[in-house]
């Protein structure tokens, strides 16, 4: 048997790996593609999860792909037999169609070192929990005086055109409009009562952002004081010296995980795994935890520490009591028609 140079080059890149993974074959032995999300998550997985799972596998090669969970699912379902991508980053509802459409391996959890120890909610053997992320009210300190404490915030008369919120395209958009549906008497089943709450907040409403990074940009740009927000975007924004807070309503932080899975039918399956296995890592989590990336982590071993203890939870306890999950495979059946009808509707 002969090899060409490319096949060479790829022999001495992953031969560690095969050393560590008996099983792998020379047609799994190709570079590990990772679909990670844009901007601030592929800085953190780059910089963190990365360099463990080189450690780990001898220095297996690997590549960050980053895109839209729904991009992910598009690529992997064009090319089932050989998917182009081997581990998919997914929020919840795009996870469900994942799973749905039999787009994912089992994650192997007997092998697993670390998936014992994340937290009971992020133990999904079709896709490990490798972070959470929460969702609560965003603010500018130097505009709003008193840190708001309720959603019923927004609708307060002194904020008349500064709040903002997204487009329920987002996940972001999509679980804060479940859970203001939620404190008006609707829910997961019953979005009425938050279409409803929207229309009292029109005179309010600043702008309707197109994702979550425009949200942010508006912040920047001082356009708006006041909205739902992602915890780990607005940490992000006050390092950057953005005047910009987080608050906990009292009816609870909105919670979602974010999961990791195996592409079925990938190639480097073991590998994949392998770079599950280092995202799930308690010294990765406790890493990414810490600025600039502030991810907010699952595996009970970490202890709670800077930012994410002073203004999520000190310690996993307080986080699963002041957390509040939302039924996704609810949310999915009706969420299409939702979007359209928000667009529709809700307008500045």
């Amino acid at each position: 048997m002969t090899f060409d140079r490319r096949q060479i080059l790829a022999a001495g890149l992953t031969l560690g790996a095969m050393s560590l993974f008996p099983g792998m074959s020379w047609a799994q032995a190709r570079k590990l593609v990772f679909a990670t999300f844009t901007g601030s998550w592929e800085e953190a997985h780059r910089d963190v999860i990365v360099p463990h799972f080189r450690k780990a596998t001898g220095n297996a090669d690997i590549a960050l792909d980053p895109m839209l969970s729904v991009d992910m699912i598009a690529k992997v379902s064009a090319a089932k037999a050989n998917p182009p991508i081997d581990v998919m980053l997914m929020d919840p509802g795009p996870r469900l169609s994942v799973i749905g459409q039999d787009l994912a391996a089992p994650f192997p959890v007997a092998d697993s070192k670390n998936y014992q120890d994340l937290l009971p909610v992020a133990q999904l053997p079709e896709g490990p929990g490798i972070f959470f992320q929460a969702v609560g009210i965003t603010y500018n300190p130097e505009k709003v005086k008193t840190p708001p404490t309720s959603w019923d915030d927004l609708w307060k008369p002194e904020y008349k055109g500064r709040v903002g919120i997204t487009n329920m395209n987002s996940t972001l958009g999509t679980a804060f409009m479940v859970e203001l549906a939620k404190t008006r008497g609707g829910g997961e089943n019953d979005i009425e009562p938050a279409f409803a709450a929207l229309k009292e907040l029109q005179p309010n409403l600043g702008a309707v952002a197109p994702n979550p990074g425009a949200l942010a940009t508006l912040f920047q740009q001082g356009q708006i004081d006041i909205s739902p927000g992602n915890f780990n975007a607005i940490q992000i924004l006050r390092a950057r010296g953005v005047p910009v807070e987080f608050a906990k309503p009292k009816t609870g932080t909105i919670a979602f995980l974010t999961t990791a899975h195996i592409t079925k039918n990938s190639p480097n399956a073991k590998l994949a795994a392998a770079l599950i296995e280092s995202a799930m890592a308690p010294e990765v989590q406790t890493k990414l935890m810490q600025a600039p990336f502030y991810v907010i982590p699952t595996n009970s071993k970490v202890q709670m520490d800077g930012d994410i203890a002073r203004m999520i939870a000190k310690d996993q306890e307080e986080l699963k009591a002041s957390f509040v999950f939302h039924d996704w495979s609810v949310i999915n059946q009706n969420r299409a028609g939702w979007i359209e009808r928000f667009n529709k509707e809700i307008k500045v």
